[in-house]
């Protein structure tokens, strides 16, 4: 699922050409530009055009190295991001949803005229200015039904809450993923400190020297025979 969604977005960025990148690099780190401009049959100037766009996006990112074997040149290794490509897809659907919301709304509360000669199609106050006459072959307009349009732009609507959600779902899935992992590293982190202070407070310890011993007192027999003499 992910990966279908991947490739939605990854293509509605880059295009169409930039969709086999997905299958290269989901689920992988560092992959080499020279490999993934060999698989997808292109040279590194096209391969490194369409993840610079992902890039921009911050679907992507990128380590470079140099290689001292060629003359010192970098290359650049490319990760896929996948929680903000598809943070990202949700935006563009929540987009979608909004234009064609506003759209319907249009056609619910306006009406349209309609030359079927030069299918020119025009609102109410536009039709007025030209006393309801196409201005391209003078045919009357004709008022337009908006039924089929109504229709057309709710099922588009449904389609895209449909998309969004499992879009949500799939976030859903990888933020919980994300959050397990970031408490297993605060533990080991919690963990590695708390061994820390143990084992410097044992140095401490250790570095500590012995009081000096006190002198022993005098038993009470010899005492006396000092007094005695």
């Amino acid at each position: 699922m992910q990966v279908r969604l991947l490739k939605e977005i990854i293509g509605s960025i880059a295009g169409p050409s930039a969709i086999g990148l997905v299958d290269l690099l989901y689920g992988k780190k560092n992959v080499n530009e020279f490999i993934i401009a060999k698989k997808m049959k292109l040279n590194i100037n096209q391969t490194r055009n369409m993840l610079y766009k992902l890039a921009d996006e911050g679907l992507v990112s990128f380590t470079r190295k140099k290689d001292r074997k060629n003359g010192g040149w970098y290359t650049y290794y490319w990760t896929l991001d996948t929680t903000k490509s598809l943070a990202n897809l949700r935006t563009i659907i929540e987009n979608d949803i909004s234009s064609l919301q506003s759209q319907l709304g249009t056609r619910k509360n306006e009406r349209f005229y309609h030359c079927s000669n030069c299918d020119l199609e025009m609102n109410e106050e536009n039709a007025l200015l030209n006393n309801f006459t196409c201005p391209e072959c003078g045919e009357v307009f004709v008022l337009r039904d908006n039924s089929e349009f109504v229709k057309r732009f709710e099922s588009a609507i449904e389609k895209r809450k449909e998309q969004l959600a499992v879009v949500e779902q799939e976030l859903g899935l990888l933020y919980k993923k994300e959050d397990s992992v970031r408490q297993r590293r605060f533990k080991a982190e919690a963990q590695k400190k708390k061994t820390e202070r143990a084992l410097r407070r044992k140095a401490r310890i250790a570095t500590v020297k012995p009081s000096a011993k006190r002198p022993k007192k005098a038993s009470s027999k010899r005492a006396s025979k000092r007094r005695g003499s």
